[in-house]
């Protein structure tokens, strides 16, 4: 997984926070994503599990060389045909 393909990977089990969102009260959150739907990332905290809305919301995945910002509009679509539409992969 590379910075540049994130949005095409499965999510669960990245650790995120929450950077930008319309919602000032989701900004700071942070944890692991436990799971993933069409429109929103529930993400484990410390303080419990939160769902968080893709859409409008800017998220930065922690990755091992780096942290990526990601912009939840890109998101937003079922896990599963993301992972396979999504750039420019050969098995489209």
């Amino acid at each position: 997984m590379t910075p540049e393909t994130l949005a095409r990977h499965e999510l669960a089990g990245l650790d995120v926070a929450v950077d930008e969102s319309p919602n000032p009260d989701a900004v700071g959150i942070g944890g692991r994503v436990r799971d993933e739907t069409m429109r929103t990332l529930v993400v484990a905290t410390g303080s419990g599990v939160k769902r968080v809305p893709k859409a409008g919301t800017t998220f930065r995945f922690e990755l091992e060389e780096c942290d990526v910002l990601v912009d939840g509009d890109r998101l937003v679509a079922r896990p599963a045909r993301r992972t396979e539409t999504r750039g420019g992969s050969l098995w489209q």
